[in-house]
C-alpha cells in the first residue's frame, strides 16, 4: 500500500515566486526550434536558478515523446517527462511538465520547462 504524499507549501524556508518573463524564450536543439514564446514564466524556488516555464501551445510538441519517468515534488506534485528524440541520449527526458500541480503554482499547468543540459539552448531575447 501506498503511503500518502507530502504536500508542502512554499514559505520562507522554501519560496517559490512565479512571475510572467518580459523576454522572448526560444529553445533549440539540433538547430531546430523546439520551443517560442513569449508568455513564458520565470519560477524561482528557493536558492535554485530561475526555470522558465513555456506555455505548451508555444512548444513544437510533435518534436517531443512522452516517456513513463514521473518524479514528485512536495511542493508542486506529480511531474511527467518527455525526452527529445532529435537530441538522442543527452535528451532521454529532457523536458518536464506538471499536468495537475498544487494551488501554489497553479499557473504552471499547461507548461513545460527543459533541462539546459539537455538542449542546445534556452535563449532569453529582448522582447
Amino acid at each position: 500500500m501506498n503511503s500518502p504524499r507530502s504536500i508542502k507549501i512554499p514559505g520562507p524556508d522554501h519560496p517559490i515566486a512565479i512571475a510572467p518573463n518580459p523576454a522572448r524564450v526560444v529553445v533549440t536543439l539540433g538547430g531546430r526550434v523546439v520551443a517560442d514564446t513569449r508568455a513564458a514564466l520565470s519560477l524561482r524556488e528557493a536558492a535554485y536558478p530561475a526555470v522558465q516555464y513555456i506555455p505548451r501551445a508555444d512548444v513544437d510538441m510533435t518534436q517531443l515523446a512522452r516517456t513513463e519517468h514521473t518524479t514528485y515534488c512536495p511542493y508542486k506534485g506529480e511531474c511527467h517527462y518527455f525526452s527529445l528524440p532529435a537530441g538522442g541520449e543527452r535528451s532521454v527526458n529532457a523536458v518536464w511538465t506538471y499536468e495537475t500541480p498544487y494551488d501554489a503554482v497553479a499557473q504552471i499547468k499547461d507548461h513545460v520547462a527543459f533541462y539546459p543540459d539537455r538542449v542546445d539552448s534556452i535563449e532569453e531575447r529582448a522582447a
